[in-house]
């Protein structure tokens, strides 16, 4: 048997095991089919330590310049789709080993020198990670940005905002776009807050007890690879997968404000209320009903936060018995993390096509707005006469009351009818039912008068740079 045929043969673990791996367990314990993704960081952390053991006199310049240089070729292999995956690889780090050996012979062996698979997985898995949430702050941004034009271009429309799915007070149609807008600032902010979490090198921690090599500078290290700090505990960093739960926490609670803003469009989308209508490109129709056009988009961002949150909790399950440091649980991390990046992504796309392609129908808003929404600016008109909010709360009241008994609009009340509840009412009653002004008396910060409302829409911007 030649040495490259040996090598196919051998585990980084197997000087101690002689029998032959079930094959049952060799696909349940693999991992290369997943992780394989991290292929690019795998081998740029394994470049970056060859440099290291330089100055550790584990490599001579050359052997280095030879392993580098191997390894880009792997790289290239990849990259290329031709890499030729073996029997025998159990991961991302022994195809990349092994390949590498092919390539440049016995001095690859030297690679691993003081390095142990668990703190080389768990660097790679951060510096993945890294990277993914970079793309995913651009499309996060890139959606609010979308909210906050279409939130100034529509800045008149009109519209009843809601609670408890009744109609309670007019509002503008961009006041309700920037509320979730501005749940997705806040999801912005705790995703750039994570980021320093997750920059934390875990290279050169060995196995757990950390590197036994004096030289190994791992400062260096993280500068060489970009992160922002180096673990300062060998222990922690071969076994810290905090990093993942908080991503998948974060992502479930952004999964959720997708899904309630999914909601608010599919109601909206209704015939019954006709506000909104979803493009064709993110719309489907039944296999039975021709009339009908689905918002599955909008369905399958509200269905998959349950998802992401099972994800979340059951990668929570799995960490909590687990004893120190490394064990072979915490091969349960990529998979959910993988997805719910993945999904991270594609929702955020997704919402952000919704949002730019979207029609609204103004004149459908405004024609819901009906005067018993204007009760409390009945009693407000009444507190401006010097009269209790208490007791104009029970006048308003009153005067719903009458309107319903005499089954004609709170607004076709006339003078003489609402004096008989209060003498305070004067002819200016009349301007309370100017759903217009009702929307421009609501001018405090974070009110949805025009400028109130482009005011925020000036916040956001501000606060997503």
């Amino acid at each position: 048997m030649s040495e490259q045929q040996d090598f196919t043969k051998k585990k980084l673990w197997g000087g101690r095991f002689t029998g032959q791996t079930d094959p049952i367990m060799h696909r349940y314990n693999e991992s290369l089919s997943y992780d394989k993704r991290m292929w690019s960081q795998d081998i740029r952390g394994s470049q970056a330590y060859a440099r290291a053991l330089v100055g550790c006199k584990i490599l001579t310049e050359e052997e280095k310049d030879e392993i580098v240089s191997g390894l880009e070729k792997v790289g290239q292999e990849w990259s290329q789709s031709t890499f030729q995956i073996a029997q025998d690889d159990e991961d991302i780090h022994t195809a990349n080993e092994r390949r590498l050996k092919e390539l440049i012979g016995p001095v690859a062996g030297k690679l691993h020198t003081g390095r142990s698979r668990n703190d080389q997985v768990a660097t790679d898995m951060r510096m993945w990670l890294m990277e993914e949430v970079e793309l995913i702050q651009n499309f996060l941004v890139e959606l609010i940005s979308v909210m906050v034009q279409r939130a100034r271009q529509e800045v008149d429309a009109l519209m009843p905002g809601y609670t408890h799915l009744q109609r309670a007070q007019p509002i503008r149609w961009s006041h309700l776009l920037l509320s979730h807008a501005t749940y997705f600032a806040s999801d912005l902010a705790r995703l750039r807050s994570l980021i320093p979490r997750i920059s934390v090198l875990p290279l050169g921690s060995g196995p757990l007890a950390g590197n036994p090599f004096a030289g190994l500078d791992r400062e260096a290290l993280a500068k060489d690879l970009g992160f922002k700090s180096v673990g300062s505990n060998s222990m922690n960093s071969v076994s810290d997968r905090d990093f993942v739960v908080e991503f998948l926490m974060w992502f479930s609670l952004t999964a959720v404000h997708l899904s309630k803003m999914a909601e608010d469009l599919i109601i909206y989308s209704t015939a019954e209320f006709g506000f909104v209508q979803l493009s064709d490109a993110y719309s489907t129709g039944s296999s039975i009903m021709p009339q009908k056009k689905n918002p599955d988009s909008l369905e399958l961002l509200r269905g998959k936060s349950g998802r992401v949150f099972g994800q979340m909790a059951g990668f929570m399950m799995s960490l909590k018995g687990i004893p120190s440091t490394y064990n072979k649980d915490l091969q349960e991390d990529k998979e959910p993390l993988f997805d719910a990046v993945d999904t991270a992504k594609d929702s955020l796309q997704i919402a952000t096509g919704v949002m730019s392609t979207m029609t609204i129908f103004p004149e459908k808003m405004l024609a819901a707005l009906t005067p018993d929404m204007l009760a409390t600016d009945l009693a407000d008109y009444l507190v401006r006469k010097g009269i209790p909010f208490r007791e104009t709360h029970h006048i308003s009241g009153s005067a719903v009351k009458m309107s319903e008994d005499k089954k004609v609009p709170l607004s076709s009340l006339s003078l003489e009818e609402l004096k008989t509840l209060s003498p305070a009412f004067e002819a200016d009653v009349e301007r309370v039912w100017l759903m217009e002004e009702s929307v421009e008396r609501r001018d405090a910060i974070g009110g949805t008068s025009r400028r109130a409302v482009l005011e925020q829409c000036d916040r956001l911007i501000r606060e997503i740079a």
